[in-house]
């Protein structure tokens, strides 16, 4: 493995379903903020990207409390969030590009990326024909869902349009 990536690796976690997913704020860290505080707007950065990818913010970024020790055995919650590689990805992509460590993370997790799609690639080759069209209509179910919200979307911003025209001619005077 490459040094550079060595890092990623050593603060990933793996969930209860064999997800893999890093802490925010080890990641901050990681990359070179100082203070999570300072990389918050590259969270908000890649929280915008996702959603405007069409993704559901929440399957990616998942905010949790975490109880860390203080000291003297006392303990706080503290507010992090769980990132899906997914999330890691768009998270390098928007931050600080002059940092070196940055460009290391986007090396990183776009090979991950890359290895995770001909792994799943490779399994969905091992499917029978049956497992193979049921696997195809779910994921055409998935984007159907997207188009139908997409275009109920254009259609209340449309009449929004329209409405408002209306309106401004009524105030106008004209008929």
């Amino acid at each position: 493995m490459n040094e550079h990536h060595q890092p990623f690796e050593e603060i990933k976690l793996i969930n209860a379903n064999g997800a893999e997913q890093w802490s925010a704020r080890q990641l901050g860290k990681l990359l070179g903020y100082s203070e999570y505080r300072h990389f918050i707007p590259v969270l908000t950065r890649a929280k915008e990207a996702c959603e405007n990818s069409g993704h559901t913010i929440d399957d990616h970024f998942e905010e949790i409390l975490d109880m860390v020790k203080i000291g003297s055995n006392a303990k706080r919650a503290l507010k992090d969030i769980v990132l899906s590689r997914y999330a890691c990805y768009l998270v390098v992509q928007n931050g600080d590009p002059a940092k070196p460590v940055i460009a290391a993370g986007q090396t990183y997790f776009a090979i991950q990326t890359r290895r995770q799609e001909l792994a799943d690639d490779e399994a969905f080759k091992q499917l029978r024909e049956d497992e193979k069209r049921l696997f195809l209509r779910n994921e055409l179910k998935e984007h159907n869902k997207q188009l139908v919200e997409a275009a109920q979307q254009a259609n209340t911003t449309h009449f929004d349009v329209g409405s408002k025209v209306r309106q401004t001619i009524q105030e106008l005077g004209a008929t």
